[in-house]
């Protein structure tokens, strides 16, 4: 008799294995799937990402809040952008540069290490400079909204702006100084350090010519009187000083105390609510030059103040109301170029989007752009606009260029 013996262990290693082969094959088929799926589309959005490299925090913190908020509404309202045939999702990454140039090549570095694919920022030409090393080497192009220090873009290939530049903007105020107040001597003050303030007051008194007042103030001032008081005693026809919103709240406030009776000056950094604050109800006499000027592009205020009114982070940004500034209408701009540049790159390859770059050309609520051969925004003109004191608001003085 020939007597058959089951191994019911080895059967059980040979039945676990199929078992375990089958489990294996279907967990295989479902990656493939999904692969596929992912492929065409249908697991998940395809996403571009788009770096905001701004302050939010520090001397520059209130302006760099009001840029971004410009990009934010602009991204409202195109979430989306095709490139090279397919959809993308766009998504911003934003970065406080905290307007220090120790931050801020640590900020940069986040955004590379997000995966970005074309950032934009900053306000505030120092960080800009601290940052650009960062950018260029992970291949990066940068395009800045507001910085204005001609150094920003020189020699190199891969940061742009969208504004115009100090050498315009200081040679605009002095003549202003000269044209609108017959201005025959000038007192101006800038923060010591600050590659825009210096830069801006190096400019302007360049323009004006040799009857000049100048001193510089360290970081960390808080008291202006004696500069104040020095202007008076030289008797200053306009007092210019190209400062950071925290700093020129200041010298408001104390040249009101003390008297100062002549106009003041100063450039971009001055044009924001926080100035309008400081101002109103005060004996002052306030000009800066600007990228825009409410009213100017009527669909665009409405819609950014209906979107600030509703949204209290945003309005909390934008200094407690709704009153536009300058540079959020630019950050509206810069996000828009950036969909421009992406859709003409083609692709994402970060080559294809620097190369494609120079050749932009776009029209946005503050005036037609594009670059010239050095990366800079080819713009002749600037608003100039005042201080209404009694009401709290900026009245529209002049649109200027230099001859």
């Amino acid at each position: 008799m020939l007597i058959v013996r089951k191994n019911t262990a080895i059967d059980h290693i040979i039945l676990g294995g199929c078992k375990m082969r089958k489990v294996i094959s279907v967990i295989v088929a479902s990656m493939l799937l999904l692969t596929l799926v992912a492929a065409c589309g249908g697991g998940g959005d395809n996403v571009v990402k788009i770096g905001i490299f701004e302050p939010a925090s520090g001397d520059n913190g209130a302006g760099g809040k009001q840029e971004t908020l410009g990009i934010q509404f602009a991204h409202t309202q195109q979430p989306t952008v095709t490139i090279g045939g397919t959809e993308y999702k766009v998504e911003l990454e934003i970065v406080d540069n905290q307007s220090s140039t120790s931050v801020a090549p640590s900020a940069a570095q986040t955004l590379v290490s997000a995966g970005v694919s074309l950032v934009l920022g900053s306000y505030g030409s120092a960080v800009s400079m601290a940052a650009s090393d960062v950018f260029a080497d992970a291949g990066l192009t940068a395009i800045g909204v507001s910085c204005t220090n001609p150094q920003v873009t020189l020699g190199n290939d891969h940061y742009f702006r969208i504004c115009f530049l100090d050498p315009f903007q200081g040679t605009v105020l002095a003549n202003f100084a000269k044209d609108q107040f017959s201005a025959q001597k000038a007192y101006v003050l800038a923060k010591l350090g600050d590659d825009y303030s210096v830069g801006l007051a190096n400019y302007f008194m360049e323009a004006f010519g040799p009857n000049v007042i100048y001193e510089t103030f360290p970081d960390g001032t808080s008291d202006y009187s004696s500069y104040i008081a020095s202007a008076i005693a030289n008797e200053a026809d306009v007092f210019f000083s190209p400062t950071s919103t925290e700093a020129a709240a200041l010298i408001i406030d104390q040249a009101a105390t003390q008297g100062l009776g002549v106009p003041i000056l100063a450039g971009d950094t001055w044009d924001s609510n926080v100035i309008l604050n400081a101002a109103e109800g005060k004996d002052l006499r306030v000009y800066v030059t600007t990228f825009y000027q409410e009213g100017g592009a009527p669909t665009f205020d409405s819609g950014i103040k209906a979107w600030i009114n509703s949204d209290a982070t945003a309005k909390a940004n934008n200094g407690g109301d709704d009153r536009v500034a300058a540079v959020t209408a630019l950050g509206y701009d810069a996000y828009f170029v950036a969909l421009e540049v992406l859709k003409a790159a083609g692709s994402l390859d970060l080559e294809a989007i620097r190369a494609a770059t120079p050749n932009l050309s776009y029209t946005g609520v503050t005036g037609p752009i594009a670059f010239d051969s050095n990366g800079d925004a080819k713009r002749d003109t600037a608003f100039v606009k005042s201080v209404d004191t009694a009401a709290g608001e900026w009245r529209f003085v002049a649109e200027q260029g230099v001859s």
